[in-house]
């Protein structure tokens, strides 16, 4: 993709940011409209969650993983995430179908906005993670004041990724299904709640593949290892997230003028 097409993405983006604000605002109010609690389960979910699977998994990995639940709920956090993004964002082009009919927009607006939504609700469950790290009496490093550098890349390969998604499902409505089945597959392939030591070598070399690997190191590293990351991990996932968002602007750019003609 030439600098040119990146300035013109650039320019429409900034010119339809209110747009972008208000849908951003309208899925954040769908998402608990009808919840009492509303925002509080974006702390409690993860919380919950937590909570059930350290029951069962904390005595496998006991001698293995100090602090289990906030070696969990760090993956877990990630790993939500990206899940609601791209699912959010893999629907949007079609339930946005009745404006996209009647309104020349920028369409790459709809998975961008699930996105944004998807990290807002995400920003809120960080909430579940330092209140775990406080009662388990984890140390807390100043090395948390990082914990956006992960987080921001990981952000653009959930977009990049729904992007992708966005225009597959509009054309291939079995994808949404597909991309279910691939969630469950990914979450296994994820260190979220086993150790990576009781991975063989070739499940290793396999597994550095997955960008959520990456990034879950870089978390745990950064709000409880204490560890700087390095800047060997910043290039990895910073290559991640700019083959993702790459191949979503290429993808999205070349078939984005067909999509109303098959919503």
């Amino acid at each position: 993709m030439s600098i040119t097409s990146l300035k013109e993405y650039w320019m429409t983006f900034w010119k339809y940011k209110e747009l972008l604000k208000e849908l951003v605002l309208r899925d954040l109010k769908v998402k608990y409209r009808r919840s009492v609690l509303g925002y509080i389960w974006s702390i409690l979910n993860p919380l919950l969650m937590m909570i059930v699977i350290s029951i069962f998994f904390s005595f496998m990995f006991r001698f293995q993983i100090d602090n289990y639940p906030v070696y969990l709920i760090c993956g877990q956090v990630v790993y939500n995430f990206y899940s609601d993004a791209t699912r959010q964002s893999m629907n949007s082009i079609l339930h946005g179908g009745a404006l996209i009919k009647k309104v020349k927009l920028p369409k790459y607006i709809f998975p961008i906005a699930r996105t944004a939504s998807s990290f807002i609700n995400m920003l809120f469950s960080l909430v579940a993670v330092v209140l775990v790290m406080i009662i388990t009496k984890a140390p807390l490093s100043l090395t948390i004041l990082l914990f956006p550098l992960p987080l921001i890349y990981l952000f653009f390969i959930s977009m990049g990724i729904g992007m992708i998604l966005s225009v597959l499902v509009v054309y291939f409505r079995d994808i949404e299904h597909l991309y279910g089945v691939f969630l469950l597959a990914l979450m296994y392939a994820s260190p979220i709640f086993y150790p990576i030591s009781i991975l063989p070598p070739f499940a290793m070399i396999i597994i550095k593949f997955n960008p959520l690997y990456h990034i879950m190191i870089m978390f745990r590293d950064v709000m409880y290892y204490g560890n700087i990351p390095s800047l060997r991990d910043n290039i990895v996932c910073m290559a991640f997230a700019i083959l993702s968002i790459g191949l979503g602007l290429i993808i999205f750019k070349k078939y984005q003028d067909n999509l109303v003609l098959n919503i």
